[in-house]
């Protein structure tokens, strides 16, 4: 049992889930810091022995945290990560066109909360009950705003291709429920982190001043709610319609709040809470255009669509509902696999002979729900949101070969470039003594190698290609997650010898993180694209950029930007003006393709210069945010 006892000479602080806590005066005070060296934790139990007249073993427990009102003057308001994205979010809003206003105050008002809430709990550690990745902070701001912003910046892209008649308006719809609905995730978890930090607000707060806070709250959101309102107003003249698209828009907040804390929960120290903020929003996002394409396609078969949004109702490439359909079942065969091991290890004898054929049964399981979800599930729905004219994966083989010189003889390079790239390198580092960071900056620029001159000459090709790599690594992930026999141990084995300090035992992150970095750029450059340099940013930033940045920064690097950080001023130099070159040699390339060049020098300087700098001063996982953030500025 644990007793809160009064010292001689203490007063009471506050009273806090049954507790009474005590400040304790100089003596005591001076006794605990030297006999525990606490440093500013949650809560310490402290022990005094010899202290204590009239009890052999008391224990106290002792509030250490800081008060609230004090956080905000204890710790840094404005670091190097967060002021670069200040400047990356005053960058957009400059570039605003009056016409989408409405947006731009929604963005500031959710860079507002980010940064309030990103401040209070990175002083307070209020965040504790999410085991979040060690060494990183806790990149609240950063992964609030970076899909928003990518949603903003495409909106800006297509209002000048409407300006011009390049484009119907229809298409600007599709992006404003994108950036909405990404928006109200955002907020709908950096709500979810206020309610956890509220516990410490009660505890360190006056009353005034929790009902102001409570006040200055809901007044965003009202206003978050007004602006959202007025904005889809603009677009549907439908009272009804507006309605349901809120409640959708609604419905994307409730199950990112919802989804991040399972992702959390289940991947403990694997991301950071911005990184977890990027996954869900994205996550939620993805999927929700899958169902919201399978209910207008229900919608349309028994009624009138005229109440569902153009996006889920408009033409697109077969390669959309392949890729999203692979990756949806690979989700669904791990969570249906996941309760059927559970009953399976529910029903399982201890006796030696029913564990000597388990592991078996269970790989017989997985592969068997694996091959009926992928042949049979997967088609079927993909069938059933677009119109094919042939089986799917027979349309796959047909648009492989429909240029077969081309395609066959690219995917012959890849092939020879991975497997010559994996057995050199996996032997290195198993025997070399070179920095696993450097050596994992030879597959960036393995991916200009792949990447570049597919993007230059077969783009669609290689959009149907990074599917396929991410379906692959996908279904290889949840074989060594499960440990599937005869391929989990092998696999683990081989995945952990590229691994580095930001992947866990329990997920390997950063293959995932920059294969997406390289793809998401070009999937979000399909249709309408003014801005020749834009799906090539991540193959920039993190191929050539970053690869340099490292490079020189540990070979050459003197001048830290940070007395606590490892990135130098000379490193960071180096990234920039690398990629500033090879956006000069890449430049003519392009436009000996036939592509109308319409990039200015001081815009790319700009946006160049940011993702920089974001890689300089971010604790979080690069590979994920600087290819959007450079993405978002060079469409701009």
């Amino acid at each position: 049992m644990l007793w809160c006892i009064n010292p001689p000479n203490s007063s009471p602080k506050f009273l806090h889930s049954g507790f009474l806590f005590f400040e304790l005066p100089p003596p005591w005070s001076h006794q605990l810091h030297e006999s525990q060296s606490l440093s500013n934790k949650d809560i310490q139990v402290a022990a005094f022995e010899d202290h204590w007249p009239f009890c052999c073993h008391p224990i106290i427990e002792f509030y250490c945290h800081p008060p609230a009102t004090m956080a905000f003057s204890m710790s840094p308001l404005l670091n190097g990560e967060r002021a670069v994205v200040l400047f990356f979010i005053t960058s957009l809003l400059v570039s605003l066109p009056f016409s989408l206003l409405y947006y731009g105050l929604a963005l500031s008002l959710l860079t507002l909360a980010a940064l309030c809430i990103e401040i209070q709990a990175e002083s307070s550690n209020s965040l504790h009950q999410f085991k979040t990745r060690p060494g990183a902070s806790s990149g609240i701001l950063l992964g609030a705003i970076t899909l928003p912003g990518v949603m903003l910046a495409k909106m800006i892209q297509l209002t000048r291709a409407f300006s011009s008649n390049h484009i119907a308006l229809e298409e600007i719809e599709t992006w404003t429920m994108q950036f909405w609905s990404t928006s109200t995730c955002c907020l709908s978890v950096l709500t979810l982190l206020k309610n956890s930090m509220h516990e410490s607000d009660v505890v360190s707060l006056a009353c005034p001043q929790r009902l102001w806070r409570l006040r200055l709250d809901l007044g965003c959101k009202i206003l978050y709610g007004v602006v959202c309102y007025s904005s889809l107003a603009t677009i549907y003249p439908n009272v009804v319609h507006v309605a349901l698209m809120l409640s959708w828009i609604v419905c994307h907040g409730l199950v990112a709040s919802k989804l991040i804390q399972h992702l959390l929960c289940t991947f403990p120290a694997c991301a950071s809470i911005g990184e977890a903020l990027l996954v869900t929003s994205g996550l939620v996002l993805y999927f929700g255009d899958m169902l919201g394409c399978t209910i207008a396609k229900v919608l349309g078969a028994f009624s009138s669509s005229d109440l569902v949004s153009f996006q889920y109702t408009m033409n697109r490439s077969e390669i959309s509902p392949i890729v999203q359909g692979l990756l949806l079942g690979l989700l669904l065969c791990s969570v249906i696999f996941k309760h059927l091991h559970i009953w399976e290890c529910i029903l399982n004898t201890e006796n030696s002979e029913a564990k000597k054929y388990f592991e078996i049964r269970r790989s017989m399981i997985f592969f068997a729900l694996l091959g009926f979800i992928l042949i049979v599930v997967v088609p079927s729905w993909m069938m059933f949101v677009h119109e094919f004219d042939a089986h799917p994966y027979l349309w796959v083989i047909s648009f492989t070969f429909s240029e077969p010189l081309k395609r066959i003889s690219l995917c012959v390079y890849w092939l020879s470039l991975i497997c010559a790239s994996i057995l050199r390198f996996y032997n290195i580092s198993r025997n070399s003594k070179i920095e696993r960071i450097l050596l994992r900056k030879y597959y960036h620029l393995m991916a200009v190698l792949m990447f570049l001159p597919a993007l230059i000459f077969q783009p669609r090709f290689l959009n149907l290609a990074f599917g396929a790599a991410l379906a692959v690594f996908l279904a290889l992930e949840i074989i060594r997650v499960w440990r599937i026999w005869p391929l989990g141990q092998p696999v683990h084995q081989f995945m952990n010898a590229f691994t580095d300090h930001r992947d866990s035992e329990l997920l390997i992150v950063s293959h995932f993180s920059l294969l997406l970095g390289c793809a998401l750029p070009i999937w979000m450059s399909s249709g309408y694209n003014d801005r020749p340099l834009a799906p090539f940013a991540g193959i920039l930033s993190l191929g050539i950029g970053d690869t340099m940045a490292s490079v020189v920064g540990h070979k050459y690097g003197v001048l830290r930007w940070s007395k606590t950080g490892k990135k130098t001023i000379e490193g960071t130099a180096a990234g920039i003006t690398s990629v500033l070159a090879a956006c000069s040699i890449l430049l003519p390339l392009i436009a000996s393709t036939g592509y109308i060049l319409t990039e200015r020098w001081l815009s790319l300087l700009l946006a160049v210069t940011i993702s920089g700098l974001l890689e300089a001063y971010t604790a979080q996982l690069d590979n994920a945010f600087i290819p959007l953030v450079f993405f978002s500025l060079l469409c701009l």
